[in-house]
């Protein structure tokens, strides 16, 4: 079985800053791109970030200059480091992760509010 564990969300003003982790446990030989994605109430789920194994990066536009993925492959964690955090980033957001022979798996979510 694979797991997927985030940590990180909560409460913050507008401007502030908050980082992600989400590491994944169980039984693998290697993971394939990780990332996040996010939904807000009322509306579709989208992308927020991604990484590949060798580091390359995706950003939806509308986190892009503000948020910056990262993954640790040695813990098989990915990080998403959030700056000038506003209220429409508002959301619960999921980490994912590809797993080579295997399903894709998600995250439960974890919650980010941003307040104005």
């Amino acid at each position: 079985q694979v797991q997927l564990v985030e940590s990180g969300g909560g409460l913050v003003q507008a401007g502030g800053s908050l980082r992600l982790s989400c590491a994944a446990s169980g039984r693998f030989f290697s993971i394939n791109a990780m990332g996040w994605y996010r939904q807000a109430p009322g509306k579709q789920r989208e992308l927020v970030a991604s990484i590949t194994s060798g580091g390359s990066t995706t950003y939806g536009d509308s986190v892009k200059g503000r948020f910056t993925i990262s993954r640790d492959n040695a813990k098989n964690t990915v990080y998403l480091q959030m700056n000038s955090l506003k209220p429409e980033d508002t959301a619960i957001y999921y980490c994912y992760a590809e797993f080579p022979g295997l399903y894709d798996y998600w995250g439960q979510g974890t919650q980010v509010t941003v307040s104005s």
